[in-house]
């Protein structure tokens, strides 16, 4: 007989934060519950935490996360909406589609990484993301550092791990040419690229998948990036280092805070 735990013996771990409606715990314990009774890999655990926003004035005050094991491979979801309901909903259908980019790729678990759960992405196709909080400049801080060692992959294989968390970029080193690099939604388009501390040529495109930035990327200590990450805009920046000689990845958080990855030296 199998030892392999079914849909029914997983238990669901759900967190509540803020004034979460009554019963929207049990409800997104049964939507989760239904979505991963169609998983034919096993399933080994399923995190979800539900947050009500304490400001009133917040336009999607409800956001709804999840995190499924699925035989080693972490998938990870993440909404906002009006109301906790809405928000348990469109994370059930959110995560139904990262779970079939997962069964299609098979069981590999991430080897690079992205940001942690209070990154903020708002780029096209991504309109049920969590608001970013908005905070002066002056008061902004890196309250996030992730130091790690950045495991050796193709761009195809980042990309899956990409989508497969939901992130909006993710870091690693290209396995053919040793290179930190990163893979991200473009903002402007939504369409996915792929940035390099290599040599820069021509704009190309990898297994029709992505294309690869023809714009060098800018050397700069960690203080110059927080300023570049100012005057842009951007959700992110990735950079060459000074300090380390590595590429580094500085990121807008959904609290308005600054977080930081580097590789291991």
């Amino acid at each position: 007989m199998s030892g392999l735990k079914t849909s029914t013996d997983i238990g669901v771990e759900v967190r509540n934060r803020g004034q979460v409606p009554n019963g929207a715990d049990t409800y997104a314990r049964e939507k989760v519950l239904a979505l991963i009774s169609h998983v034919s890999e096993p399933v080994l655990s399923v995190r979800v935490k539900l947050t009500q926003a304490v400001n009133a004035s917040t336009v999607r005050p409800a956001t709804a996360q999840a995190v499924v094991d699925v035989n080693g491979r972490p998938v990870r979801a993440h909404v906002a909406a009006s109301t906790m309901f809405e928000a348990v909903d469109l994370l059930q259908e959110r995560l139904t589609a990262r779970l079939a980019r997962a069964r299609r790729y098979g069981s590999r678990g991430p080897r690079g990484s992205g940001p942690d759960d209070r990154a903020s992405w708002d780029g096209p196709g991504h309109e049920h993301r969590p608001h970013r909080h908005h905070m002066p400049a002056e008061e902004r801080r890196i309250v996030r550092h992730k130091s790690f060692s950045l495991a050796r992959q193709t761009p195809e294989d980042a990309l899956i791990d990409l989508e497969a968390m939901d992130y909006g970029f993710w870091v690693f080193t290209d396995l053919a040419s040793g290179y930190d690099s990163v893979v991200y939604r473009d903002p402007r388009t939504g369409r996915h690229r792929m940035a390099s501390l290599g040599p820069v040529g021509r704009e190309r495109e990898i297994e029709g998948v992505m294309s690869v930035s023809t714009i060098p990327v800018p050397t700069s200590r960690v203080d110059e990036a927080v300023q570049r990450l100012h005057l842009t805009g951007l959700p992110f920046v990735f950079f060459h280092d000074t300090a380390t000689g590595r590429g580094s990845v500085l990121y807008h958080r959904y609290d308005g805070h600054y977080g930081l990855i580097t590789p291991a030296m």
